[in-house]
């Protein structure tokens, strides 16, 4: 009787139980680490809130706001009872942008800053490792997913949140300005202004400066239709679903183009554009046509071979206000995109130094 030799290399049904599992314990561990954020910074309850509308003082708008003497609204902000995009300011004069959010807490908001000096007085700070350009006018982080770009009223530990230590170190009155936001489990480019002038300028045409929306998905299944053109009208409900309405009056217009990058059996990886810049868009369009990205738990069935949701930004390009330059802004996408078939990803060739 002949012995057989068997086959090198693991079974695929382990392997797929052996992602399964790691999925499973990523969760659990990402699960942990959110309920310790959470007692550590408790969520916050507010008496006041505002949206700004237009470039202004801190001082100055709460004094037109609060029917309090002017002492007592400094008190206030030494008490670290204001906060802007979530994060507790003092500085009487901190500027306002367009868009920021103040509010007004019952209570003192501690919070830790992310920010030290080293040894040799260099900075040290968990933002540094996501810097993939800056300049005198912009920050641009390669945000990890996981992470929010803004405060929300239950987290408040965020990109934001980074960047405003980050650059605080660096000058007692520097801040970031917020031009735009990705989800919070979705990686890739986002763009801080550290000018409130530029921010100004961007915010007031920023659909019309921006000229490519680039990003690269993982989904569910193999796509009949390899390259597509999806439009929509969105909208969203009070449990702040969004979803695709025939009434165009109620939803806003969506626009979001994908191809094929590579597939097997069970994935497919797209490179997407956006002409539009909706909230959830491409989660929502991609799951509208069978096809929902993997770790999608809010539009999908959230299971995925990775612990996390395979959507990832990976070029935000817009024409610079004053030089009338393309800034393009790019971010690696993530090796694991391209494991799951058994892929190296193709180098990215920076076209822009980064300047610190």
């Amino acid at each position: 009787m002949v012995a057989m030799k068997k086959k090198s290399g693991s079974h695929p049904v382990r392997a797929k139980a052996s992602k399964k599992t790691a999925a499973k314990t990523a969760k659990k561990t990402r699960q942990k680490t959110e309920k310790k954020q959470a007692a550590k910074y408790p969520a916050v309850r507010y008496t006041y809130s505002w949206v700004i509308p237009h470039s202004t003082v801190l001082l100055d708008f709460l004094l037109s706001k609060i029917p309090l003497s002017r002492n007592s609204v400094k008190k206030l902000l030494h008490d670290r009872k204001v906060l802007v995009n979530g994060k507790p300011v003092t500085q009487f004069d901190y500027p306002l942008a367009k868009d920021d959010e103040v509010k007004i807490a019952k209570n003192p908001v501690r919070m830790e800053n992310t920010v030290r000096l080293g040894k040799k007085k260099t900075i040290e700070s968990p933002l540094i490792p996501m810097i993939i350009y800056e300049d005198d006018q912009f920050l641009v982080i390669n945000k990890p997913n996981g992470l929010l770009s803004v405060e929300s009223d239950k987290e408040r530990l965020c990109a934001y949140s980074y960047a405003c230590d980050y650059l605080r170190m660096k000058g007692a009155s520097n801040r970031p300005y917020i031009l735009h936001r990705i989800d919070k489990e979705t990686s890739g480019v986002l763009v801080f202004a550290k000018d409130i002038r530029v921010h100004s300028m961007l915010r007031m045409h920023w659909n019309e400066d921006i000229t490519l929306r680039e990003y690269y998905a993982v989904v569910n299944g193999t796509l009949e239709e390899k390259k597509g053109r999806l439009v929509h009208y969105l909208a969203e409900n009070e449990n702040n679903i969004v979803y695709i309405t025939k009434n165009k009056k109620k939803g806003k217009k969506a626009i979001t183009n994908y191809e094929v990058v590579k597939e097997n059996e069970e994935y497919s990886l797209l490179k997407v554009t956006i002409e539009t810049g909706r909230k959830n868009q491409i989660r929502v369009q991609m799951a509208s046509i069978g096809h929902p990205i993997v770790g999608d738990d809010k539009y999908g069935d959230g299971k995925t071979p990775f612990a996390r949701l395979g959507l990832h930004a990976s070029e935000l390009d817009f024409v610079h206000p004053e030089t009338h330059e393309t800034m393009k802004m790019k971010a690696p996408v993530p090796d694991e995109f391209y494991r799951l078939f058994d892929q190296k990803k193709p180098a990215l060739k920076p076209e822009q130094p980064v300047r610190k």
